[in-house]
């Protein structure tokens, strides 16, 4: 048996095409450097991946010699500030980055740490919960832990083998 998920296509998300990001730094006033330009490819390449700054790092440095962890986490600070991308912060675990700033669902995989987005059903509507409740809801993040379908067959895969053996 192999479990599988159903989750956005790369066409679904709401991510900001580079040009896009690279117009809204311009709009802020922000420059627009070769190091930017290889964290936002890193960004945009590894979108689905939810990367951390490490990842990012050793990634775009590739593309932008001299690059320094610094000037990484400097500029996805920023990039997170000016509203380009999400950061996802966790308790004992590297903070990560994600492009898709529609809202959804973060599922969390406790094995492996893959994210996986989900769209959030059409249910759990923003304004009618303000508007139901009177809260004034300013940000959001919601977040599902449990185990991912790689992580699923793999814990299932060593007890069907064992089955298969001691016939």
């Amino acid at each position: 048996m192999v479990l599988t998920i159903k989750t956005w296509n790369d066409s679904g998300l709401d991510m900001l095409p580079k040009e896009a990001i690279i117009q809204k730094l311009r709009q802020k006033g922000l420059k627009v450097t070769p190091q930017k330009l290889a964290i936002i490819n890193t960004l945009i390449e590894n979108s689905n991946a939810h990367p951390g700054a490490y990842l990012v790092y050793d990634k775009a440095r590739k593309m932008s010699r001299g690059l320094s962890l610094s000037s990484v986490y400097a500029t996805l600070n920023e990039f997170s500030r000016h509203g380009i991308i999400k950061m996802l912060q966790f308790d004992g675990t590297e903070n990560r980055f994600e492009m898709n700033l529609e809202e959804h669902i973060n599922l969390i995989c406790e094995k492996c740490g893959k994210i996986i987005d989900y769209k959030i059903p059409p249910s759990m509507n923003q304004r009618e919960i303000a508007k139901e409740t009177g809260f004034m809801v300013i940000d959001k993040r919601i977040d599902y832990y449990g185990y991912c379908p790689d992580c699923i067959n793999h814990m299932i895969e060593p007890q069907s083998d064992s089955k298969k053996t001691k016939k």
